[in-house]
């Protein structure tokens, strides 16, 4: 078994990008990410540093210590093109360089109670049984 986590991009605009995250097929909250631009494999968008939403596309997750927040956080791996990408706190789009924000979208181009939210994540990712691995899907 293993946790999958879903990330459905439902409103790209040209500063932000809001999206829905469920755990197992379950709603649990809302998403803020830097503009979504298409890049990837064959792709024809273009990165800019720090302003780009990651590729769509499967990746694995895991909790480790992260030097730049110094907590643990959830880091998702071998996404291609960019390095260091957690699910953290932060409330707009000058909050991530790539990163997931999680939170509630009751304002436009922002998610509110982030903490709060990213609590209750860590929370249910670190409850799921011993080995059970965790994946994102990102769409």
């Amino acid at each position: 078994m293993s946790m999958e986590i879903e990330l459905n991009r439902i409103a790209k605009r040209s500063a932000y990008t809001i999206g829905r995250l469920t755990i197992d097929g379950e709603y649990f909250c809302d998403t803020l990410e830097p503009t979504w631009r298409n890049i990837g494999e064959g792709k024809p968008g273009e990165k800019i540093a720090g302003k780009t939403a990651i590729p769509e596309g499967r990746y694995p997750v895991v909790i480790t210590k992260s030097p730049k927040f110094g907590k643990w956080l959830p880091l998702l791996l071998n996404v291609p093109m960019f390095s260091g990408i957690r699910i953290h706190a932060g409330n707009t789009a000058a909050d991530t360089q790539g990163c997931i924000l999680v939170g509630e979208n009751k304002e436009k181009g922002k998610v509110i109670d982030s903490r709060a939210t990213l609590q209750r994540l860590i929370k249910r990712m670190t409850e799921r049984e011993e080995g059970e691995a965790m994946w994102i899907t990102v769409k």
